[in-house]
């Protein structure tokens, strides 16, 4: 990021960021690995993540991402507080929604796009509970899943970021939202990685 950009994002830090949203699908795995490699135990927000994942079946994004950070790495439980230094992962099957006293709930109700866990979902639940406090992040995907979702944090004047449909394995999902409304960002992973890291 230029100096400029980050002038723009210590003036958009009024309020601090809370809370960072990511959302991803089809070659998420190799972006987050870019995004999230090497975030500090100390990190200050709490990262939650909507990775589309099948609905049965283990997920084994907890033991990757546990070997590629220092964060605590959990998948998501019912009821969990948020801390800082935690980056936790939606459970196969289940939305993953964010409560108003900043605990995890889960829900089993209709698929949103084909998905459950759907990124919308989890990011107007944020947007609900952080308003412009919190970062959403939308990453490569295959559906358009997220795009309403990151509008929603948009309208309540969070951050909002998606990667650039130029550099994304899959473009669909980071152009659905760019038909929706123009975000603060449009980056590169590496440079997605560089303000995560400026929101310590």
């Amino acid at each position: 990021m230029s100096s400029s950009d980050q002038a723009i994002l210590q003036a958009r830090r009024q309020p601090p960021i809370e809370a960072v949203v990511i959302g991803t699908s089809a070659g998420g795995l190799e972006a987050l690995g870019v995004v999230l490699e090497g975030l500090p135990s100390t990190y200050r927000p709490p990262i939650l993540v909507v990775q589309h994942v099948p609905a049965h079946g283990r997920s084994q994004l907890v033991e990757i991402f546990a070997r590629r950070t220092r964060l605590r790495v959990k998948e998501a439980e019912d009821k969990d507080p948020l801390s800082s230094g935690m980056l936790c992962f939606a459970a196969p099957g289940y939305h993953l929604l964010v409560e108003g006293d900043r605990s995890l709930s889960l829900s089993q109700d209709d698929a949103v796009h084909f998905s459950r866990p759907s990124i919308d979902v989890l990011f107007e639940s944020a947007a609900d509970v952080w308003g412009p406090q919190v970062a959403g992040v939308l990453l490569t995907g295959a559906n358009e899943d997220g795009a309403a979702g990151l509008e929603a944090i948009h309208r309540v004047g969070g951050l909002t970021v998606i990667q650039d449909p130029a550099e994304a394995a899959v473009p669909t999902m980071p152009r659905a939202a760019l038909q929706r409304f123009a975000p603060d960002y449009i980056l590169p992973l590496r440079d997605i990685h560089r303000l995560l890291r400026e929101l310590e």
